[in-house]
C-alpha cells in the first residue's frame, strides 16, 4: 500500500516532470546554403513541435527573398499599416532564442524580417542584417542653378536600383514596387556621411528629370527652396506614405527581451520597435553603414523605438549611425475622448495616421485623465472592458465612475505602460534628427554616451498636437556624457538639451509640465550657442558642465542664448564652466528668474 508520504513524493515528481516538459527547448539547426532561404526558415518555424525554440545558424551568409514569405496585415505604430511579407514569424511562441554565430542575413525587397508577438522570452544574438539593394536613391551634387531652379546629380549606380522613366526617377524597382517620388531628402557630407552642415529636411517631387550627355541627371524643381551644396551627396528615401514599410525587429506584447551583438546596416523602417512589451535590453549592438559602403543612410527611421512599454529598458554599449530619424524614442500614447457613452464608458479615437490600430489599453490597465485646458494628470481609473470599434475608435469601460467634468476633446494616457529607461556607454552620431527623445514619468538615466546630433541631442517632449506621444517626465538624470558637434542642421529651435512640450492650442501654455531634471558633469564641445532650452519645467538643475565653443563651423544662430528658459521654476545654474566668446549666456522670463539659483559658474560673460 502506498502511504501518504509516497503519494506526495509522486505528485512532486509529476509536477516537476510536467514543468520541465512544458519548457523543454527545441533546437533547430541551419546549414548555410546559397539561394533564397526563406522557405527553409518558414518550414522550420511552422513545423516546431514546442512553443520554446532555439534557432542556431551555422556561420555564413543567408539570403531572404519575399516570394515564399508569410503575408499578414499588420498595424505597426509609426509605420505604414498594410499587408506585410514576414520572413521570421514568431507569433504565439513562449520563448524564442536565435544564435546567429556572426552570420549575415541579406534581404531583398519589401520585407519585415522578424516579428515577435506574445512571447515570454526573446534572446537574439550574434547576427547582422542588411539589404542587397537599399530602398534609397542618392547622387553627388555636381551643379546648382537657383535662378533656373535645377540641380545636377551624378547618380550612384553600383549597389543601387533606379530608372529614369517619363521624366521621373523611379526606385528601387524591386518586386514591382517604386516610390511615387523622391520624397524625404537630405544632403550629406561626402567625407563623413553625416547630414550636411545647415541642411534642412525637404520633400522633393521634381517637375521633370533629364539625362545629360555626360550621364548626369538634371532635376528641374520650381518648388525647391533649399538647394543642396555642390560637393555634397543628396539622398532620398521616398514618399512618406510608403517609406516606412516595417522595422527590422518588431516586438509586441512580449517580455524578457535581450538583443546582444545584433547589427543592422539597412532596414525599411526602424531598427528595433517595441510595442506594449516589458523588460528589454539592447546590448553591444549597432545600426550603421557597412564599412566600405558608399551609402550615406543606414536605416529609414529610428534606431530604437519604444511605444507604451514598461519594466526596465536598457540600451548599453551600442553604436547608432546613419539612420534617418532618432537614436531612440521612448513614449506613451495620448488618445482623445470622442464621446462619453455612460457613467463608466467612453469612446476614444487615435489621432495620428501612424497610430491607427494601436492597442492603447487592456483590461486591468490604469488610465490617467487629462482635462482641457490643464495638461496635468487629473485622476485615474482602471479599465475593466475594451471594445475595439475599428482601427480609429475603441470603447473603454472603467471600474469606477468617470470624472463628471470629463468631456469630448480631453485626452487619456496609459499609466500602467511606462518604463524605467537607462542609456549608457553608447555612440550616436551622423544621422538625421535627435539622438534621444524620451517621454516617461518613471526613472530616466542617460550617462556616459558620446553624442552628436543634427537637431537637439536630447529632447524631452510630450505632445498632443501632432504625434500624440505622451507624456511629461518627472525623474531625469543626464550625466557624464560627451556632446560634440551638435545642432548642425538648419533649424533654429534646437539645443543640446531641449525640454519643450508641444500641446494643442486649447491647453494652457503656462502650466508646468515636466519636472525634476538634472543635467550635470557633461562635456560639451560645439560651435553654436544653444546649450539648454527649457519650457514649463519645475525643477531643473544644470550643474558642473564644461562648455567649450569650437571653430569647426560658423555659428548659424549667434543671437541664441546659452541657456533659454521660459515659464520655468526652481532652476539652478551651479558650477558650470564656459570657454568661448559668446556673451549672451542667459535668456529667461520673469517666472524663470523669480527663484533661480546662479552661483559658482566660471567663464560666462553674462550669467548672473
Amino acid at each position: 500500500m502506498i502511504n501518504k508520504s509516497q503519494i506526495l513524493s509522486l505528485i512532486a515528481v509529476l509536477i516537476l516532470f510536467c514543468s520541465c516538459s512544458s519548457t523543454a527547448q527545441e533546437t533547430i539547426n541551419f546549414k548555410q546554403t546559397d539561394g533564397d532561404f526563406t522557405w527553409e526558415v518558414r518550414k522550420a518555424i511552422e513545423g516546431a513541435k514546442t512553443k520554446d525554440i532555439k534557432l542556431v545558424f551555422e556561420k555564413g551568409t543567408y539570403t531572404f527573398h519575399t516570394d515564399y514569405a508569410i503575408g499578414k496585415y499588420l498595424y505597426i505604430t509609426n509605420h505604414g499599416n498594410g499587408f506585410k511579407k514576414i520572413i521570421f514569424d514568431f507569433e504565439g511562441f513562449n520563448s524564442v532564442e536565435i544564435e546567429g554565430n556572426d552570420s549575415e542575413f541579406i534581404f531583398r525587397g519589401q520585407a519585415a524580417p522578424m516579428v515577435f508577438e506574445g512571447c515570454n522570452k526573446i534572446d537574439v544574438k550574434n547576427l547582422t542584417l542588411d539589404w542587397d539593394i537599399p530602398f534609397s536613391f542618392q547622387g553627388d551634387v555636381m551643379a546648382v542653378n537657383k535662378e533656373e531652379h535645377y540641380y545636377d546629380l551624378k547618380p550612384y549606380t553600383k549597389g543601387f536600383s533606379w530608372n529614369l522613366k517619363r521624366g521621373q526617377i523611379e526606385f528601387p524597382g524591386i518586386n514591382h514596387f517604386n516610390f511615387s517620388s523622391l520624397g524625404s531628402s537630405l544632403s550629406h557630407n561626402k567625407e563623413t556621411k553625416a547630414v550636411d552642415y545647415g541642411a534642412m529636411d525637404q520633400t522633393l517631387k521634381p517637375n521633370y528629370v533629364e539625362k545629360l550627355n555626360n550621364g548626369n541627371l538634371r532635376f528641374h524643381d520650381k518648388n525647391m527652396k533649399n538647394f543642396p551644396r555642390v560637393g555634397s551627396v543628396l539622398q532620398s528615401k521616398g514618399d512618406k506614405k510608403n517609406n516606412r514599410y516595417a522595422p527590422a525587429f518588431l516586438v509586441r506584447n512580449s517580455q524578457n527581451i535581450v538583443f546582444n551583438n545584433v547589427l543592422i546596416h539597412h532596414a525599411l523602417g526602424m531598427g528595433f520597435l517595441f510595442e506594449r512589451s516589458e523588460d528589454i535590453d539592447i546590448l553591444n549592438s549597432g545600426i550603421y553603414i557597412r564599412e566600405g559602403s558608399d551609402r550615406v543612410i543606414s536605416i529609414i527611421a529610428d534606431a530604437t523605438h519604444f511605444a507604451n512599454c514598461k519594466g526596465d529598458i536598457l540600451i548599453e554599449n551600442c553604436r547608432f549611425e546613419g539612420m534617418y530619424d532618432d537614436g531612440t524614442n521612448v513614449h506613451g500614447t495620448y488618445v482623445e475622448v470622442d464621446k462619453i457613452l455612460d457613467s463608466k464608458t467612453i469612446r476614444f479615437t487615435l489621432k495620428h495616421d501612424q497610430q491607427m490600430g494601436f492597442e492603447f489599453a487592456g483590461v486591468g490597465d490604469d488610465v490617467w485623465f487629462i482635462k482641457n485646458p490643464n495638461p496635468q494628470r487629473a485622476g485615474e481609473n482602471q479599465v475593466t472592458s475594451v471594445k475595439v470599434i475599428n482601427d480609429y475608435f475603441t470603447e473603454l469601460t472603467f471600474k469606477n465612475n468617470l470624472p463628471k467634468d470629463l468631456k469630448a476633446g480631453d485626452i487619456l494616457e496609459n499609466k500602467t505602460w511606462n518604463p524605467n529607461f537607462t542609456m549608457r556607454g553608447n555612440t550616436i552620431r551622423d544621422h538625421r534628427a535627435r539622438n534621444i527623445i524620451i517621454k516617461t514619468p518613471k526613472k530616466i538615466i542617460i550617462e556616459d554616451n558620446d553624442l552628436s546630433s543634427m537637431m537637439s541631442s536630447i529632447m524631452l517632449r510630450g505632445e498632443s498636437l501632432y504625434w500624440f506621444e505622451s507624456g511629461n517626465v518627472e525623474d531625469v538624470i543626464i550625466r557624464n556624457n560627451r556632446f560634440e558637434y551638435c545642432n548642425y542642421g538648419g533649424a533654429t529651435d534646437h539645443a543640446i538639451l531641449k525640454v519643450s512640450p508641444r500641446l494643442g492650442e486649447s491647453f494652457d501654455q503656462t502650466i508646468f509640465y515636466d519636472r525634476n531634471i538634472i543635467f550635470e558633469n557633461n562635456s560639451i564641445k560645439t560651435f553654436d550657442n544653444g546649450i539648454v532650452w527649457a519650457d514649463r519645467v519645475d525643477g531643473l538643475v544644470i550643474k558642473n558642465n564644461i562648455i567649450i565653443q569650437t571653430d569647426k563651423e560658423k555659428p548659424q544662430f549667434p543671437h541664441r542664448a546659452t541657456f533659454e528658459l521660459f515659464k520655468c521654476t526652481n532652476v539652478e545654474l551651479i558650477g558650470n564652466t564656459y570657454k568661448g566668446t559668446v556673451t549672451n549666456n542667459l535668456k529667461a522670463d520673469e517666472t524663470s528668474l523669480k527663484n533661480m539659483v546662479i552661483k559658482e559658474n566660471k567663464g560666462f560673460k553674462n550669467l548672473k
